[in-house]
């Protein structure tokens, strides 16, 4: 196996942007074959955005989560899931500047989305309860991390039972979820008459693409951490969780370039939850002791920023205020200023993880 740390900083460098332009582009790509899949099979965007987009886009962060962990940087890992979610919602925010005259919250047809967002706060407060209460090792994973995996399991099973569930009303009378469905397969029927073979095969091509450049970007992320001496923990919240955003960066901008908003808050509230069951892996194959008894401050304040920037939005989503500043809505420049300020802060706490910084 490649040792990237002996690289040197500037060649790993290139390669970490080179994996990050290769996982960009994937995403591209995927997002075509996922509305083809959907648009064939009649599923909805909000199912094909948490399953299939959020599931494939999430691929870097589980080969950060695995690689990183059974290498014995179990820090990096948990750090590069708690502060891609955040950094992920903060893509929401840049795609509704893209839609320009309209919220982004008040556009979304379907409510199946703050079911997702719902979920993942309860999630992210099993998460932060393991830091602050501490966890207790049982069958090779903590006992909290049991019940992250349990609760994650449940909240896919509820949510593909909402499919055919009454949507409520968009602030824009033009779009419902019949006709953002209508939308969708017509954006399919654009795609030159690939067939749902071709697009499955599309997309698993795309997968492994993903996969590769994920773990490429695992390894010179953690070795630019090291050759740096900004720490593990900033660069796992910051620089690792950006490049493993890309493909859902890519996917939500073409999704919302094609008027499939639910689709693209689908899939970034479904790879955070995809994200999250991650730190279940981390967790057995991180050694002994439980992961979240290794992790401090840094970490817990990275779970509560994904929490606000969360809440923010399901605020948005339930008020469904169309009002915009600076191309975007109240809620999404709330989430961008959150991010922002979270990031200063996560800085200065970088050396307060109990994992090394």
């Amino acid at each position: 196996m490649l040792d990237f740390t002996g690289l040197g900083l500037w060649l790993n460098i290139p390669a970490f942007a080179g994996a990050a332009i290769a996982v960009w582009m994937a995403g591209v790509r995927i997002t075509r074959d996922a509305n083809i899949i959907g648009g064939k099979t009649g599923v909805g965007q909000a199912l094909i955005g948490v399953l299939l987009l959020g599931g494939i886009t999430s691929l870097p962060e589980l080969v950060v989560a695995v690689t990183s962990s059974l290498s014995g940087d179990a820090s990096l890992a948990v750090n590069s899931i708690l502060g891609g979610i955040a950094m992920q919602v903060a893509i929401l925010a840049l795609a509704d500047a893209m839609i320009g005259r309209r919220a982004l919250t008040s556009v979304i047809p379907d409510p199946v989305v703050m079911l997702q967002g719902g979920f993942k706060i309860l999630l992210l407060s099993i998460v932060a309860a393991s830091i602050v209460v501490g966890d207790s090792p049982v069958l090779f994973s903590g006992l909290w991390m049991w019940l992250l995996i349990a609760v994650t399991g449940v909240s896919i099973w509820v949510m593909s039972r909402m499919q055919h569930d009454k949507p409520w009303i968009a602030n824009d009378e033009e779009i419902t979820r019949e006709r953002e469905n209508e939308r969708a397969r017509k954006e399919a029927e654009g795609g030159k008459g690939k067939s749902l073979r071709k697009a499955v095969r599309g997309a698993a091509v795309c997968g492994g693409v993903i996969v590769f450049a994920g773990y490429v970007l695992s390894r010179t992320g953690d070795a630019i951490a090291e050759a740096s001496g900004l720490g593990q923990s900033f660069i796992g919240a910051v620089v690792v969780a950006i490049a493993t955003s890309l493909p859902e960066m890519s996917t939500v901008f073409s999704a919302t370039r094609a008027g499939l908003y639910t689709m693209a808050m689908s899939d970034i509230f479904g790879t955070n939850l995809f994200d999250l069951s991650f730190l279940f892996l981390i967790d057995l194959t991180g050694g002994a002791d439980a992961v979240m008894n290794g992790v401090g401050r840094f970490e817990t304040f990275a779970a509560l920023m994904a929490i606000t920037v969360t809440a923010i939005f399901l605020v948005g989503l339930s008020e469904r205020r169309d009002r915009t500043i600076f191309r975007m809505g109240y809620d999404s420049l709330a989430v961008l200023t959150v991010y922002l300020t979270g990031l200063i802060i996560l800085y200065f706490l970088r050396d307060s993880s109990g994992g090394g910084g």
